[in-house]
């Protein structure tokens, strides 16, 4: 028969990340294309020893249903930490835990977006979060990302321009897909724009807990006195992406339209889950956890813009990182990277073209992401080297 689709959906595509991801697993295929944490920073063998113990000890506890905003004690544990870690959170202040972080975006927009609204976002952007704006028909408006982050003068152009903008969604600490970080200047510029012009912030912060050189900038919620900010964490990255386990630290108002529109989706974030993290950053050393994991992606950014010094040749640049999991590359303009992509996977290597991450995926970009959290070190050599061949064949 022939299926008809809510108009909403209609053009939404596929995420060209998990796509291509299908086409090149199994096959002996270098990818860089992953948005994966690095394996050897997942503590499998303290996860299978927590799940254990749970199911052990209360089984029912794990495996009945439960309230919609979460572990009670996972969210007490969060609360403190964010007030201690980054100072965020306050009286007026609820939290609740999603399925990831990707969850927050969805709820968000659920909850606050009509069709035809506007979501202002860094341009380029996260594509996870880009489709999940797309699914609700909202428009989205990008502002270029330099290397302080966000451009302010072109976000104000937007306020002043886009009608019905709801909320300016930001990636603050090491961007994805460019790595770059939010200068603590514009954060504040950033702030002073939503109150201006009266609109609210999605702070997006999944990898703060993985700067591995110089000092964190305090969060945009930190600067939060009016419930502005909508701040969204994860332990995807620094315990395990697999569980699925995310948070949200926002108004009370607006947590309990986000709680009422979870319980429509999946009336709550699997528990077993939920205390497996809780018992993982409460009865671990979890200090010493980030600590190492920090290590493992100093180590492996290091070698990655070591083999791009080496084997990129010249003319093709990208920007130093001290956090985060991605290499933002560009390209002379002379090259087509959606060519040069679609020649290194059949080569044996997978990367991202730029395009992808933007409001406008036929957009000609000139850049490509490159995860080095995933690989091996030595598949890090071999795709670098064999990604600087690729580009100076397309040069000639």
């Amino acid at each position: 028969m022939q299926y008809s689709f809510a108009n909403r959906i209609e053009d939404l595509k596929p995420s060209a990340i998990r796509e291509m991801l299908k086409v090149t697993s199994g096959q002996g295929v270098i990818s860089f294309a992953a948005g994966n944490p690095a394996g050897d920073s997942i503590s499998s063998a303290d996860i299978l020893r927590l799940a254990e113990e749970i199911l052990t000890e209360n089984p029912m506890a794990a495996l009945q249903y439960s309230i919609t905003e979460g572990y009670t004690p996972l969210r007490d544990f969060l609360r403190l930490d964010l007030k201690r870690r980054w100072n965020i959170g306050t009286q007026e202040d609820d939290l609740i835990i999603t399925a990831g972080a990707q969850q927050v975006m969805d709820l968000c927009t659920k909850a606050l977006c009509n069709e035809g609204d506007t979501i202002i976002c860094e341009e380029p952007s996260f594509i996870g979060a880009l489709n999940a704006f797309r699914s609700y028909g909202v428009r989205l408006a990008g502002v270029p990302v330099d290397e302080n982050g966000m451009d302010m003068q072109a976000l104000e152009a937007r306020l002043k321009t886009c009608k019905n903008v709801r909320f300016i969604y930001t990636i603050p600490n090491f961007q994805n897909p460019t790595g770059v970080c939010l200068s603590m200047e514009r954060r504040r510029q950033m702030y002073a724009l939503a109150q201006k012009y009266n609109c609210l912030i999605l702070e997006d912060n999944p990898y703060g807990d993985i700067r591995f050189s110089g000092e964190d900038i305090p969060c945009i919620k930190s600067l939060d006195t009016d419930g502005r900010v909508i701040y969204a964490g994860s332990f995807s990255k620094v315990v395990s992406p697999g569980l699925r386990v995310g948070y949200c630290l926002a108004a009370a108002p607006l947590i309990a339209r986000f709680t009422a529109c979870k319980q429509v989706s999946d009336v709550h974030t699997g528990i077993l889950n939920q205390m497996i993290c809780h018992r993982f950053v409460t009865e671990l050393d979890f200090t010493a956890h980030l600590k190492r994991i920090r290590a493992i992606y100093k180590g492996k950014a290091e070698w990655m813009q070591n083999c791009a010094d080496r084997f990129l040749p010249q003319g093709v640049t990208y920007h130093p990182v001290s956090g985060g999991m991605f290499l933002w590359v560009t390209m002379p303009p002379e090259i087509d990277v959606a060519a040069l992509c679609a020649a290194l996977v059949k080569r044996g290597v997978a990367a991202v073209p730029g395009n992808t991450f933007y409001t406008d995926l036929t957009r000609r970009t000139d850049s490509i992401r490159l995860n080095y959290a995933t690989p091996t070190a030595e598949e890090i050599e071999i795709g670098l080297e064999i990604l600087g061949n690729t580009i100076r064949e397309f040069m000639r």
